[in-house]
């Protein structure tokens, strides 16, 4: 039994060594996203750090305007570079899970 618990605690450590990893790759997996017009363009990182942002001139004329741009294309950008993060993680802790009986409610 306690075998097994060492065991359990080993797989723990490695899943957490390996979500550090994945953590640190996915700040060089980027995310590109843009205005349906291709106006604004903005690159995050899969952590969803914002890593570029291109503003066409004539946004520039229009504060109004490049501040809805800004919104609607990072929201955009923000929620496809969590579905990259949250699908590696997924694959990740998935895959360090003990087996431990009962646990399977939680997948």
């Amino acid at each position: 039994m306690f075998g097994d618990m060492m065991g359990m605690m080993n797989k723990l450590k490695e899943t957490q060594k390996k979500v550090e990893e994945t953590k640190e790759r996915l700040n060089h997996v980027l995310v590109d996203e843009q205005s349906s017009d291709g106006k604004l363009k903005v690159t995050l990182s899969a952590n969803r750090t914002i890593k570029s942002i291109a503003i066409d001139d004539e946004l520039l004329q229009d504060k109004e305007m490049l501040e809805d741009y800004l919104i609607m294309t990072l929201n955009k950008a923000i929620e496809k570079a969590t579905g990259v993060n949250e699908t590696e993680l997924a694959a990740v802790a998935k895959d360090g899970m003990p087996n431990i009986p009962g646990l399977d409610m939680f997948k």
